[in-house]
Parts: C-alpha cells; structure tokens; sequence
C-alpha cells in the first residue's frame, strides 16, 4: 500500500515554468487545410505568390479615366472639356480606347482602360448633356491608378514558415489564389481525471461523488490555445489502471492528469509518471495548486495537477497554457491587464506565490477567490491578480494589476 508522502520541498513558479518549457518540444507534424480554415493556424510552408495582385492597373478613385496631358491646365475657370465615350464598372472591361479628347467613366477598382494613364475623380469633374465631361483640375500619369502588381507581385514570398495566421494573413493567401495552406498540426493533449468519486456529467450521483469539472475547463483551456483537446474517461485510483490509461494515451502529444497528484494515499499520478518515465518536480510554491506534478514519458510531458477545481484551472493558466502554446508555435500569451484598486485588504500565505481571482465591480477589484475546491471561484470572476512569494498582506486602495480571463 501506498504511504502518505509529504511534499517536503517546492520550487518557484518561474523555475517551474524555466523547467516545463525546456521539456516542451515544437509540433513537427505538418497538416494541409483550406484557407478559409487557417485563421489561428501557423504555416508551415513559405508561400510565394504566382501572380501580380492586383493582375491589372486599376481605378483608385470613382471618375474618368483620361489622358494626363488632356487636363493640363484645367481650373474652374477654364475646364477641359472631354468627350465620355464609354462607362466601365468593376469587374468589366472597356470595349473602347481612350484617345486624345475623350475619356472612360471608370468605377473605383476597374481596369483601367487601354490609353488612358490617369483618373481625374468626380467631384473634379462636371457633366454636361449626355457625353461632355468638364474636367476642373488637372492630373499627372498614374494619379489614382492602382499599379498592377503594387500590393503583391509574381514571385513574392509572401510569409514565412512559423507566422501565425491572422485574418490580414488569411486575406493576403487568398489574394494570391490559393484554397489550401500547410500549417504545423496542433498538438493533441489528453486528458483524464482520476479519482473513484468522479462521475460524468449527467449520470446520476451517488453519496460521495461529484461530477467531472477539471476535463471540462481543461479542456477550454487547451481549444482556446493551439491544441486539441482529447478527452479520456475517469480513471480509479489504481495503479495499473492509471498506467494502462496513460499508455493507452501515446498517439498524444501533451497528458495531463487532474487529481492524484497530492501526497495522499490514493494520489498515484506521480507513481505513474515515475513509472513510465522521470518526474522532473513535485510541488509549486504557489496557491492554490501547490501539489503539482510535472515529469515526460518518453518525449511528452505529463502534468498531474490537483483535482480541486480552482487548482486545477489556476495550474492551467500558469502552466499548462505557456507549454502548449510553445508546442503549437504560438507567441507567449499576454493577457489583457488593467490597474484598478483592491476593494477590500487581502491576506496572502508568505512564501507562496498567489494567484487570486478577482472580479470587477464600480472600476475596483473585488476579491471572488473561496477556495480551491470551489469552481466558483474562477466562475464568478473576470480575472486575477498575482501576489508575490514575500507578500504577505496588499492593503485596501492599492492599484493591482488585473489580468482579464
């Protein structure tokens, strides 16, 4: 029978994070999917366009397309006066050429016509009867004209393997005609609570159990930041059981355990990590979620993070989310963060970095934080704010710095 093992030493949470970072290892798998999937997604490929975007010189401005050297000289005194001899929309081609004396009403976007070098805007222009066109100030060559090629051009590499693609991206690789993109895979991150008393939504609860919370906002977590959520069944607390449940899990890139990994009896996540491959530490100096757990089996990292909810939740923003972020080849995250004073003084434990939830009422910091076990405590509240290890009391009024979920 398992013993009772204290937790007899804990390491900083930047050490924590310097070591689960180190561990974690870029997605090299490759995927193809249609760009109009891509948002989000990081390519894997540089892309190089095969034409000129636009693929014609076209209208930047609604008006007539001209001959520069026509409008020479035109005031409002003394117009030029043109002949309009066709009317061009967007999408349409002139039938006809400009020539000395006449010009092309042409649409913003239009080719533009063949002769014509320049585009003299409406406002700029008066019309009289059917086809005269008084043309007010003059235009030089290319004035409002779009160059063919002006915003990509054939041959270009557009990105570069490793962006992530944002909707401009997105635009850019449908500008250039493509339907498909190579992006890197998002890593797959299983995950399992343990525990007898855990039971699955829905199903009827007897005396003693609770339903399952932790896979449920783990895997929020893992969806909002590059990976695939795979969620597996709850595991007893049994050995065999939970090494036959992690090695069902390699097809995984990330496995993440919530609950056993505390110094109870039953807490044998860290038996299974050091079973299969190497615990790399046991215990965070921070609260809530100081029974954590992080080691590899093989090259996945494995997390056992403590069954509490706000533990759990709290270790998923600190910790989970910088490793797979990595893994997926996204930048580091930055949450929102606004300053505003705490409403009310609140009491820390020294020593222990503290994440404390916080939700915003009448521009202050409203303490929300309960207790670990409680979901409410992230439920009820817009963010949190960190307390450092040798801060022990922050005081009513003080600006804290509000981290946005």
């Amino acid at each position: 029978m398992t013993t009772v093992r204290p937790i007899r030493e804990t390491i900083p949470l930047e050490e924590a994070r310097a070591l689960l970072l180190d561990a974690a290892r870029p997605i090299e798998r490759t995927e193809r999917i249609a760009v109009a999937d891509a948002h989000g997604r990081v390519i894997a490929a540089d892309p190089v366009s095969t034409l000129d975007v636009p693929p014609f010189d076209r209208a930047a401005m609604d008006g007539y397309a001209v001959i520069a050297e026509d409008t020479f000289g035109a005031s409002q005194f003394d117009p030029k006066v043109l002949r309009c001899i066709e009317a061009v929309f967007t999408g349409q081609i002139a039938t006809e050429r400009v020539t000395r004396g006449t010009c092309i009403q042409i649409a913003t976007g239009a080719p533009l016509p063949g002769g014509a070098d320049a585009v003299v805007i409406v406002e700029e222009t008066e019309r009289r009867g059917d086809n005269e066109i008084r043309v007010h100030t003059p235009v030089y060559p290319r004035q409002h004209v779009g160059r063919r090629g002006a915003d990509i051009s054939a041959g270009q590499t557009l990105l570069t393997a490793g962006d992530v693609l944002t909707p401009s991206r997105v635009g850019a690789l449908a500008a250039i005609g493509l339907t498909e993109v190579d992006v890197f895979a998002r890593p797959r991150v299983a995950i399992m609570s343990t525990g007898g008393e855990i039971v699955e939504p829905g199903q009827p609860l007897a005396p003693g159990q609770l339903y399952d919370i932790n896979r449920f906002t783990l895997s929020s977590i893992v969806a909002a930041h590059g990976g695939i959520p795979v969620a597996y069944p709850a595991v007893g607390d049994d050995l065999a059981a939970l090494n036959a449940a992690a090695s069902a899990t390699e097809a995984d890139d990330i496995l993440v355990f919530s609950g056993g990994s505390s110094v109870g009896e039953h807490d044998l996540v860290i038996d299974v990590i050091a079973g299969l491959g190497e615990v790399i530490f046991h215990g965070i100096a921070v609260k809530p979620g100081k029974p954590t757990t992080f080691g590899r089996i093989g090259r996945r990292p494995v997390f056992g993070m403590p069954g509490y909810p706000t533990s759990c939740l709290s270790n998923g923003y600190m910790l989970l989310v910088p490793l797979l972020r990595k893994m997926a080849r996204l930048p580091e995250y930055q949450p929102h963060t606004v300053q505003l004073p705490l409403s009310r003084r609140v009491v820390s434990t020294t020593g222990r970095h503290q994440f404390y939830t916080v939700r915003i009422e009448d521009g202050t910091a409203v303490p929300a934080f309960k207790a670990s076990g409680d979901i409410t405590s992230m439920a009820n509240a817009d963010g949190y704010i960190e307390i450092p290890a040798q801060t022990d009391i922050v005081e009513a009024g003080e600006m804290v710095a509000v981290k946005l979920f």
